[in-house]
């Protein structure tokens, strides 16, 4: 399922905390965006029609809750991006951060500690 930029902004809040009505998200947007309750409504049907979320009538209005789980879509954009820009393999991928200044100290001690983890366990 693809999702774009704007809707996972969305997904986001729905993350972080639902149900919640599209005046909740734009209010938990509004540092971010400045986009109107229709521009909501537009994105939440499209997240809708891709079966991400989900929506329960209370009263006049609508409750929003996510279907899809954070780490469902983080599986499948980290996928694509990895398949997309480094043939499916990992090691480009941490080799391209490496040697471009993006991996702090921090980041290769963690690095060596999962590799370590990942190495033992099999």
């Amino acid at each position: 399922m693809q999702i774009s930029d704007a809707e996972s902004q969305v997904m986001e809040v729905l993350w972080s905390g639902s149900p919640r009505t599209a005046e909740d998200v734009v209010a938990a947007l509004s540092d971010q965006q400045a986009w109107q309750v229709a521009t909501i409504k537009t994105l939440l049907n499209r997240l809708l029609r891709k079966g991400a979320v989900r929506a329960d009538k209370d009263g006049r209005r609508f409750l929003y809750s996510p279907l899809l789980t954070r780490d469902q879509w983080l599986v499948t954009e980290s996928g694509s991006m990895v398949q997309r820009l480094f043939g499916g393999r990992i090691a480009p991928l941490v080799a391209h951060f490496g040697q471009h200044g993006k991996l702090s100290a921090d980041d290769l001690e963690d690095l060596k500690r999962l590799v370590k983890e990942l190495s033992d366990g099999k």
